[in-house]
């Protein structure tokens, strides 16, 4: 039997049911596919020699996931196999969905509770375990000194971790996204529209976690029309994949760097639901940043500095698609005006790139 998730996760079992394919997906490209538009990146990088540990009540390795995850176990509850299908998923001609990193391994880090010290023994398992990469899929509401300890060894050694911001109020906080030096993120849905609750100037940025498409548990096939904090935090973590696979000579806190200030918005002000803007993978892989650029810090001044200047590498061109979001991503303005007007950039942003909205099959019922 599942427990029903909490935090805001729309669940993929039902009350005395774990985690099943829906069949397998045939529509097209899902609208988070396309926002991010990492294909577009993998001539230069599909983060090969990279593991991204999961740290999840469990991660299977069917279906496009196959070879691809270590330690791979039972996944009632679907989030871990759904999360570590949008990081790692092998591209198929059956299915256009595909993971981000496809070149990038799973290391499944089975972790039953959410109870901080449980994430912290996770942590330091996925570290031990050579994950360079560490994706928090489901938070604690509290924290401890093991976490905090796990946390900073974690980053001492050389790798970036990510958590999902899962709170369902504003005044809450989970773990371990609010400790310094983790990339807490928020998430969106298709229409560039904040559906994080938890905020507060710990959260680094926001991803799709809306309507999505991934690889299920219990078998071959898929889910969509799926969403929660989760899944955001794994196209965040799958970018960082990307970005040291490509640059490889990038510390982690150098990672989590590039993924701040080359998010869209980075320019302007932090946002409290939405931080320093929308994940913007193409950019966090190519842009040229200026020698010794810091990630920026909430709150450490009135404004936020103008957004350093970036070179665009000259990624490969799509001679089949042209409608795929370009890799340097407009500055939205000044984010202080609140989650309103970063919506409303966000769509007009996604509408001059040929983004459709509902015109991708996300519309399906959640399953």
């Amino acid at each position: 039997m599942c427990a029903l998730s909490a935090f805001g996760f729309t669940p993929m079992a039902v009350a005395q049911q774990c985690a099943a394919p829906a069949g397998n997906y045939g529509g097209p490209v899902n609208w988070a596919q396309r926002l991010i538009g990492a294909d577009r990146l993998w001539p230069l990088t599909e983060g090969a020699g990279q593991r991204v540990a999961v740290v999840a009540p469990g991660v299977e390795a069917s279906g496009q996931l196959a070879g691809r995850v270590r330690e791979a176990q039972a996944d009632c509850d679907g989030r871990g196999t759904f999360a570590a299908g949008i990081i790692a998923a092998r591209p198929d001609p059956d299915t256009t969905f595909a993971g981000i990193a496809p070149g990038s391994q799973v290391l499944a880090v089975r972790v039953p509770q959410a109870d901080p010290d449980s994430l912290a023994a996770g942590i330091t398992r996925a570290v031990e375990g050579g994950a360079t990469v560490i994706a928090v899929v489901s938070p604690s509401a509290s924290s401890s000194g093991a976490l905090s300890a796990a946390v900073r060894n974690a980053l001492s050694r050389n790798v970036v971790v990510v958590a999902a911001a899962a709170g369902d109020k504003p005044s809450t906080r989970t773990f371990p996204g609010a400790l310094p030096g983790v990339l807490a993120v928020g998430w969106i849905d298709q229409n560039g529209a904040a559906v994080s609750a938890e905020s507060g100037e710990h959260l680094g940025l926001a991803a799709p976690g809306a309507d999505l498409v991934s690889v299920s548990a219990g078998g071959r096939g898929h889910r969509w029309g799926v969403g929660g904090p989760a899944f955001a935090a794994a196209y965040v973590a799958g970018a960082a994949a990307l970005v040291r696979g490509y640059r490889s000579e990038l510390s982690a806190e150098q990672v989590r760097t590039r993924l701040l200030v080359t998010a869209s918005g980075a320019g302007g002000a932090h946002d409290p639901v939405l931080g320093w803007g929308v994940l913007d993978a193409y950019s966090a892989v190519t842009a040229e940043l200026p020698p010794g650029v810091a990630a920026p810090v909430a709150g450490q001044r009135p404004g936020a500095p103008p957004r350093p200047t970036v070179a665009i590498a000259a990624g490969p061109a799509d001679p089949v698609r042209h409608d795929r979001l370009p890799g340097a991503l407009a500055v939205l303005g000044v984010l202080a005006a609140g989650v309103a007007v970063v919506a409303t950039a966000a769509v007009r942003r996604g509408r001059s790139r040929g983004w459709r909205i509902g015109g991708d099959g996300a519309g399906a019922p959640s399953k």
